[in-house]
């Protein structure tokens, strides 16, 4: 293919994150509209049970299939991978029948009150995922192909459309959130499907007739650098309508796609475990589920904005500078000093941000919680439970992402081999406890099951990351320990914040806010004076990259 590949991967990756945090924020506010006006039941049936059962039958039946058509897409017989492609949509409707059968009869019911909704949820969820799977022979194309803005622009409209008509309905009909749930889907899936095909019905003739014109040495980005493009008709986009000289399909892209499968189980338990405990386990009712799934997502929000870019930069970073096959000794001293610095001052400034959030988040879940989900969300105590226990779960998530970072940026192929072996234990073992805490904790289980997981890991990665410092003369892990003067700062916030909770909230909220927003800046001031160098090696650092930029 023609296009920039490199091009086009950095702008697909950029509009991606600019994607998820669109998504973020519009899943925030809407699970804000769904508690104040629904409420934690119906919302904890949707947003786990429901998009669980999404999220499986589309991963099982799209990701292995995609992967595997995506490699070398340059070299294929098209007619053989559009064939392929289309094994998605029985796929996914004989995943969709087994899967909507265990979701309605065999799972933990819901109330009756909810019953006959959930049960059409769930035959929606089915069908919605058959539309959706019906549209990857044009998405595949599309992602081949490089129509970046394309994918972006449809999945905004995806996602916008589907939030429109579920708020719309809810408006009109507040008790049957969970049927216009079910209309929201199917619409969007409809209109996902449509707009692919509609683009390429009208794109294809306008490319086939720019290729015949006279000026077709015209330079015109949209055909120009097309001329690789197999496909004459939309009709070409469906099995069977295109030449194919050789067998129906690529037996080894078929072969690649069983091995893919293998991966895509692993990797939707892992990435879905909580939800799988939650909805195989009937210790959580619908409520807690929807509590959890809420103070989860708040919880996030720091490690989603904050601390997941200072990770993925921080790994660029150790890349360049630490080689993995080398011993320290025999590197570069140079490069090693700053590493090592860099790698403290990373530990110092995560640490000491985690710690602010456990100190001011025992006083202020509950005024958070109020202001976002209002009475019914703090109608009992457990969210406010949940998310304090959550601040904690922070911390420990805010220094795993540093130090791994640095791991998996200098571990050679055989240490990455061996962890990767570790990581699905860590996993496994997450799970379990996760059951096993959760029968006997309820929804802090969960929590405190993940600081398990993350404990373990970040033990793993100081071990990891001390013998590889041993025959140095530096300790980057020193800055994981915050100074004294900041540490006091931090136990008179809490002390004070607290008393405000309890003895000023009642009667004002804002009032409450102020105190805490006082001692926050009294934080962050005494922080910054005990870091001035670190600040203004930051600041020059800003400064060198604003210059070249200019």
């Amino acid at each position: 293919m023609t296009r920039n590949i490199l091009k086009s991967s950095i702008q697909n990756a950029s509009f991606s994150i600019i994607f998820q945090i669109l998504f973020r924020c519009i899943s925030f506010i809407l699970n804000a509209f769904i508690i104040r006006t629904v409420g934690q039941d119906v919302l904890g049936i949707m947003n786990v049970r429901l998009l669980l059962l999404e999220s499986t039958i589309l991963f099982l039946s799209k990701e292995p299939l995609l992967k595997a058509c995506l490699t070398n897409a340059k070299s294929h017989n098209w007619a053989q991978v559009i064939n392929l492609i289309w094994l998605s949509v029985p796929l996914s409707a004989a995943l969709g029948l087994v899967l909507v059968y265990i979701w309605i009869n065999i799972l933990s019911p819901t109330d009756e009150i909810y019953f006959h909704q959930y049960k059409m949820g769930c035959y929606a969820i089915g069908a919605s995922c058959v539309v959706e799977q019906a549209t990857q022979s044009a998405v595949l194309v599309a992602q081949s192909f490089c129509f970046v803005k394309l994918k972006i622009v449809i999945e905004s409209i995806y996602i916008l459309g589907r939030t429109f008509v579920f708020v719309y309905l809810v408006v009109l009909y507040p008790n049957e959130a969970i049927h216009a749930f079910s209309l929201a889907q199917i619409f969007s899936a409809v209109l996902f499907c449509a707009l692919y095909y509609v683009f390429f019905a009208w794109y294809i003739p306008n490319l086939n007739s720019f290729k015949r014109s006279d000026n077709k040495d015209k330079v015109d980005p949209l055909y120009s650098d097309m001329a690789d493009f197999p496909f004459r008709s939309v009709l070409n986009f469906f099995p069977g309508f295109m030449f194919n000289e050789d067998k129906n399909i690529d037996k080894k892209l078929l072969v690649l796609t069983v091995s893919f499968v293998k991966q895509s189980v692993i990797k939707q338990v892992l990435t879905e475990g909580e939800r799988y405990v939650m909805t195989i386990s009937p210790v959580l009712t619908f409520s807690q589920q929807s509590i959890y799934d809420i103070v989860n997502n708040l919880g996030s929000l720091a490690a989603r904005f904050i601390f997941r870019p200072i990770e993925e930069s921080a790994y660029f970073y150790f890349t360049q500078m630490i080689h993995r096959d080398e011993p320290l000794k025999k590197q570069k001293e140079k490069n090693v000093a700053e590493a090592a610095e860099v790698l403290s001052q990373l530990c110092r400034v995560v640490t000491s941000i985690g710690l602010v959030v456990v100190i001011f988040g025992q006083s202020y879940s509950y005024t958070l919680l109020y202001l976002y989900g209002g009475n019914k969300l703090v109608e009992t105590t457990l969210p406010t439970t949940l998310l304090q226990f959550h601040c904690f779960a922070i911390v420990l998530l805010a220094i795993n992402g540093v130090t791994e970072a640095y791991v998996f940026a200098t571990m050679n192929n055989k240490q990455l081999d061996k962890y990767n072996y570790m990581m699905v234990v860590f996993s496994i073992t997450f799970l379990l406890i996760s059951y096993l805490l959760t029968n006997i904790l309820g929804p802090v289980g969960f929590i405190l099951a993940n600081c398990i997981n993350m404990g373990a890991r970040i033990a793993h990665s100081l071990h990891f990351i001390k013998n590889k410092y041993l025959e140095t003369g530096y300790r980057p892990l020193e800055g994981l320990v915050p100074t004294s003067k900041f540490i006091a700062t931090l136990f008179l916030s809490g002390v004070c914040t607290q008393y405000s909770e309890v003895y000023l909230l009642s009667n004002s909220v804002i009032l409450h806010i102020g105190i805490g927003t006082i001692f926050l800046i009294i934080t962050i001031a005494v922080w910054s004076f005990e870091n001035q160098s670190l600040l203004r090696l930051g600041y020059e650092k800003y400064k060198q990259v604003s210059s070249k930029s200019d």
